[in-house]
């Protein structure tokens, strides 16, 4: 199966659901895993199951293989393996706090304000000189 249609399919599927700050991440050069990474947030558990659910049907038509799903239970964070697509689809803080964008990217993906929608740059603390070190 194309990877790119699954993707596309996965993307759809959460922008149906009004899933937020879709990012698509191409991890071909990373690894050998799977092709990409999506990530998105969503306000509840009740729209996370709703997003990861709806992503696992459209794959589904598609006649990707069964997509596997991790979390459920809690609904924070749930990650749709649907082969060489990742999905992962988090509440904003828990996705704050992993940034896996900056993970995989190698870089901080621009976060938006959740009420203006404009672009906020993240700042990283940097310890000072005088910090204690290990």
């Amino acid at each position: 199966m194309d990877p790119e249609l699954i993707r596309d399919a996965a993307v759809s599927a959460l922008e149906d659901i009004k899933a937020r700050d879709i990012e698509v991440l191409d991890v071909r050069d990373l690894t050998s895993l799977f092709d990409w990474i999506i990530i998105a947030s969503a306000e509840s558990t009740r729209q996370t199951r709703a997003l990861a659910n709806h992503v696992q049907e459209k794959a589904h038509d598609l006649g990707a293989r069964k997509a596997i799903m991790e979390g459920e239970g809690s609904g924070e964070w749930i990650l749709v393996d649907i082969g060489s697509v990742v999905v992962h689809v988090m509440q904003p803080a828990i996705r704050e706090y992993y940034n896996l964008a900056e993970l995989w990217g190698g870089q901080s993906a621009p976060r938006r304000h959740p009420i203006l929608g404009i672009p906020v740059h993240m700042r990283h603390h940097e310890p000072s000189s005088n910090s204690a070190s290990l």
